[in-house]
Order: C-alpha cells, then structure tokens, then sequence
C-alpha cells in the first residue's frame, strides 16, 4: 500500500504543477501585443504540451487514488468525512482542468476575452484546492 500512495502523491504533485503553470502561459497569452503572431504560437505551442502532460499525468494519480480508497478502502468507515470532502474537491480540480482545456480552445480560436489578471486570479485555484486537499487528508477534521 505504501508504494501505491507514495506514487499516488507523486502524481498528484506532478498534475498539480501543470495545473499551477497553465494558467501562467493564459497569463502571458492575454498580454501578447495582437501583431505578434510568433510570441502568440511559441505560447501556445506550450500551453498544448503542457496540458498533454498534465492531462497524463491526471490518469494515474485518479487510478491510484481510486486503488487507494476501493482497493485499500482508505476513507472508509464512520469517521470518513473527510474522504466525502476530499473527493468533492477532487471534483472541483477535474472541472479546473477541463476549464482549463476550454481556456487553450478559446486562445486557439482567438476567441479568448478575459484579461490577463482574470488568468492572474484563476491561476490562484488550484493552489487552494490543493492546500485545502492536503489539510483533509493529513488532519482528517471529520
């Protein structure tokens, strides 16, 4: 069990730094002078790579925290509320996620009107989400 949640943390970091960069490059994007077509398709050139890692790094770090809760059934049992939290945020981190796929369309298609501090203040979630994981799992409140 030990190894499958050590990796499962590995992942989770790992998908949680490209959710923290990605919306680092929306900043940048929302900032390119309009006639600068190079510095808009070197941007999202990383923007596409980045979410295609992040987006595989997702896949084991869900599997091995489904292992970890059906398979080892951490989270279960009467004092397990934090679990029913923590996989409501996790939730939340997938919607994140898919918003930000949604944010790379809208650049690709030159359909993207936030401004860069809107992406300033969106790159802020994950970082919550995150912090308020980790205090789920590591103080177990309820």
């Amino acid at each position: 069990m030990l190894w499958v949640k050590a990796f499962h943390i590995v992942f989770v970091a790992s998908w949680f730094a490209g959710l923290f960069y990605l919306p680092r490059i929306f900043v940048n994007l929302a900032m390119v002078d309009p006639g600068s077509i190079s510095e808009r398709e070197r941007l999202l050139l990383m923007a596409r790579k980045l979410l295609r890692f992040t987006t595989l790094l997702m896949v084991p770090a869900l599997g091995l925290g489904m292992w970890l809760w059906l398979g080892y059934g951490i989270g279960w049992g009467p004092q397990a509320g934090w679990m029913h939290a923590k996989l409501a945020l996790v939730l939340l981190v997938l919607v994140y996620h898919h918003l930000c796929m949604r944010h790379l369309r809208h650049f690709e298609a030159g359909q993207e009107h936030h401004s860069h501090m809107w992406f300033r203040w969106f790159n802020e979630l994950p970082v919550l989400l995150m912090v308020a994981v980790v205090v789920l799992v590591v103080v177990k409140p309820f």
